[in-house]
C-alpha cells in the first residue's frame, strides 16, 4: 500500500524513536508434497530404483509483512472469511510467532518445500521492528527460513545503501549496534530487484534472479517492486536509481535462466490487485479463470513470458488464488496473502524431471489464515521479548487516553476517524503564525498505519495510547511542511484523488476539520469530486485567493500522484507527523477525559 515512505533521519531517530522499514508480509504456499509419479508407470515400491518422473514442490509464500512481528491489533489484525451460509467471519490472526508454527507445520512431510515472500517485508514497521531500523524483521526472517524475498517499495524507504546493509549485514551507520557483543549479520535469504538499476552505471541494484536448488530440481525465482516506485517512496530513498517495466525485465530474466536450463520458473511480484471480495476464501475463478479480480496485476500477468510457472504478488494488501490466463491462453496461478503475516499461500508445483518444467495444469494453490490458537514459536517469543527489552523505556511512555477504538487502517470508509485526529492534530500545530499559519491540512490515507486500539497491548492498561501505539500509526517520522497553495490548487488537489493515476484505485486524503465536499462515486474520474461543494469553515474555495496548507514531506514532494500539492511555495517546515499526534492527545485527552472517535462527516459520499 502507498506510505509515506521516509529519508533515513538516524540521527533524530532514538530521541524520536522515529521509523523504519516495513516488513512485508508474503506468499506462502503447500499442497500435499512429495514424489509423486504421475505417468511414467512406475509406481513407488516396485523395486525399479527409478527416479519418480515427477515430484511435487511446495512454495510457502507471504507478502506485506511491514515488520509486525507481534500480533497488529484491533480490526488491522483480522482477516474475513466467507461462511458456507454466506456470512462473513472476522478471524484474528498474524504475528510471526503464529506465523513461524504455520510455515513449520505446513513443512512437515514436503521434502520438497521452498519458501518465498513478495517484499515489504520491512518498512512502515511498529516500534518494536522500526525503532532498530528493522534488523529484528530480518532475524525473523532468518529464522523463519525465508529462502528468497522480491523488495517492495518500502525496502526503499531508507535509501539503498540502508538496503545494502539490510542484505549484506553491518551495525547502524550512526545508532551503531544495539546490543553488546552483537552485530547485525543482515538478511541470509536474497532480496531481489531485477527491475530496479543504478542510474551511473544502469547495472542492478542487487540480484535480479536466485535459483533453489534440491537433488536435480532447479526452480528460478526472478523479483521486481513496481515500476512506480519513485512516486510512492521520497526522493531521498530511491535517489541514483532507475525503475524498469515490470514485464519487460521479467521476460528478459526468464529468457537468460531459460538459456541456462532454468526451465521453472516463479516471479516474485511487489504489485498487486484488487479482488471483488475482500474474504480471503473468495474464489476469484469465478464465473470463469481470473474474472474476479482488477487491478495492475492483471495486465501484468497477461504480459508475462508462458516460460513463467507462477506469480506471488503483494501491495495492495489483498487475499487472492486466481489463475490469470498468459499470452498463450493458458490458465497460470497468481496468488497474494494479505498483509501483516495473517496468512500465507501454499502452492503445489509438480516438477517434471525429463522436461526440468513445471506441470502448469497440475498447480494448485490455497490461501490458509495464520491463526493465533496454535501454539507459538518459543523462538519467535524470545526474539520479541529480547528487542521489547530494548524498545521498553521509549515505547511505554503514555502519551493520551482513548474511550473507544479510532479505527484507521482498518477501516475501508474513504473518511477514516483515525485519518480526521491526524490531520486535526497537524492543523492545530501548525496553525499559529509562527509554526507556519496553516488554514487546512491533509494526510495521505496510506500513511496510517494501524488503528489506535482502546485494549490494552501491555501493562499500561485499557485506554491508553502509549509511544508505541502512536508511531505504529505513524511510523515514517515524516517533517511536516506548511505551504502556499492557490484555490484552483487545492480543487485540482481533491481531483487527483481519484483521476490520473489514481483514477483506478482512489486515494482519498484525510481533511482537517473545516473543509467539507462531496465525493460522487457514482460519476468517473475528476468528475467525482463535485467542485461547487467544495469549502472551508463554510465558505467557497476561492480559486485566485492563496491558502496555507498543511502536509508531511511526502505529499509536498508531490507522492501518491498529488504533483498539485508539489506546487506549493514559500515552505516552512515544521515538526514531525508523530511529534504532532502526540502533543494532540496530551493536549485533548485525559484518564477522566479520554478522547473519541470523531464524527466522519467532512467528505459527503455519494455511491
Amino acid at each position: 500500500m502507498s506510505a509515506t515512505p521516509q529519508k533515513n533521519r538516524s540521527a533524530r531517530r532514538m530521541l524520536a524513536a522515529a521509523a523504519g522499514l516495513a516488513t512485508v508480509g508474503a506468499l506462502v504456499a503447500a499442497m500435499p508434497a512429495g514424489a509423486h509419479d504421475r505417468g511414467n508407470g512406475h509406481g513407488h515400491g516396485h523395486g525399479h530404483g527409478h527416479k519418480p518422473r515427477t515430484v511435487d514442490v511446495q512454495l510457502l509464500s507471504f507478502n506485506d509483512l511491514h515488520g509486525n512481528l507481534e500480533p497488529p491489533a484491533g480490526s488491522a489484525g483480522n482477516v474475513s472469511e466467507t461462511q458456507p451460509d454466506g456470512t462473513v467471519k472476522a478471524i484474528p490472526a498474524g504475528g510471526v510467532e503464529y506465523l513461524a508454527t504455520s510455515l513449520r507445520t505446513a513443512r512437515k512431510g514436503n521434502p520438497y518445500s521452498v519458501t518465498a515472500a513478495g517484499g515489504d517485508m520491512v518498512g512502515a514497521s511498529p516500534l518494536l521492528s522500526g525503532l532498530f531500523h528493522d534488523e529484528p524483521t530480518i532475524e525473523a526472517l532468518n529464522k523463519i527460513d525465508l529462502d528468497v524475498s522480491a523488495v517492495g517499495n518500502h525496502e526503499f524507504d531508507e535509501g539503498a545503501t540502508e538496503l545494502a546493509r539490510l542484505q549484506n549485514g553491518g551495525c547502524h551507520p550512526v545508532e551503531g549496534c544495539y546490543e553488546k557483543g552483537k552485530k547485525f549479520k543482515g538478511a541470509d535469504f536474497p532480496y531481489l530487484a531485477a527491475n530496479v538499476t543504478k542510474e551511473k552505471t544502469g547495472k542492478p541494484l542487487l540480484k535480479p534472479y536466485t535459483v533453489w536448488k534440491k537433488n536435480g530440481v532447479k526452480i528460478g525465482f526472478i523479483g521486481v517492486t513496481l515500476e512506480g516506485t519513485p512516486d510512492i517512496v521520497t526522493a531521498n530513498g530511491v535517489k541514483g536509481l532507475e525503475f524498469h517495466d515490470e514485464v519487460k525485465t521479467i521476460n528478459k530474466y526468464a529468457k537468460e535462466l531459460d538459456r541456462k536450463g532454468v526451465k521453472s520458473i516463479v516471479a516474485l511480484i511487489h504489485e498487486g490487485g484488487a479482488p471483488a471480495s475482500t474474504s480471503y476464501n473468495y474464489d476469484c475463478d469465478s464465473p470463469g479463470a481470473g474474472d474476479g479480480i482488477s487491478g495492475p496485476i492483471v495486465d501484468i500477468a497477461k504480459g508475462i513470458t508462458p516460460k513463467v510457472d507462477a506469480l506471488v504478488t503483494g501491495h495492495t494488501h489483498q487475499a487472492y488464488v486466481c489463475t490469470v490466463p498468459d499470452p498463450a491462453g493458458k490458465p497460470r496461478m497468481v496468488t497474494s496473502a494479505s498483509s501483516f503475516g495473517k496468512l500465507y499461500t501454499d502452492t503445489t508445483l509438480t516438477y517434471d524431471r525429463r522436461t526440468n518444467d513445471i506441470v502448469r495444469t497440475s498447480v494448485k494453490s490455497a490461501n490458509h489464515v495464520v491463526t493465533r490458537d496454535q501454539p507459538k514459536a518459543t523462538d519467535m517469543t524470545r526474539l520479541i521479548e529480547r528487542w521489547n527489552k530494548l524498545a521498553a523505556p521509549i515505547a511505554n511512555r503514555p502519551q493520551g487516553w482513548i474511550s473507544a477504538d479510532i479505527n484507521g487502517r482498518g477501516s475501508t470508509a474513504p473518511e477514516k476517524p483515525l485519518g480526521n485526529v491526524i490531520a486535526d492534530a497537524q492543523l492545530e500545530g501548525l496553525t499559529p503564525a509562527d509554526k507556519g499559519g496553516a488554514e487546512v491540512a491533509f494526510m495521505n490515507p496510506g500513511g496510517i498505519r494501524a488503528d489506535l486500539v482502546h485494549k490494552a497491548s501491555g501493562s499500561e492498561g485499557d485506554g491508553v495510547v502509549t509511544y508505541g501505539e502512536a508511531f505504529t500509526v505513524q511510523p515514517f517520522t515524516n517533517m511536516m511542511n506548511v505551504v502556499d497553495l492557490t484555490g484552483a490548487q487545492l480543487v485540482t488537489a481533491l481531483q487527483q484523488q481519484v483521476s490520473g493515476s489514481n483514477e483506478a484505485s482512489p486515494k482519498i486524503l484525510q481533511v482537517s476539520k473545516g473543509l467539507t465536499y462531496t465525493l460522487d462515486l457514482t460519476k468517473t474520474g475528476a468528475a467525482r469530486v463535485v467542485t461547487d461543494t467544495i469549502k472551508l469553515n463554510g465558505a467557497a474555495i476561492d480559486p485566485a485567493k492563496t491558502y496555507r496548507v498543511a502536509m508531511n514531506e511526502f505529499l509536498a514532494g508531490g507522492g501518491d500522484g498529488f504533483a498539485a500539492l508539489g506546487q506549493g511555495t514559500n515552505k516552512l517546515v515544521g515538526a514531525s507527523d508523530l511529534d504532532l499526534f502526540n502533543a494532540y492527545l496530551a493536549a485533548h485527552s485525559t484518564a477522566s477525559a479520554p478522547l473519541a472517535p470523531p464524527a466522519t462527516d467532512r467528505i459527503t459520499v455519494i455511491q
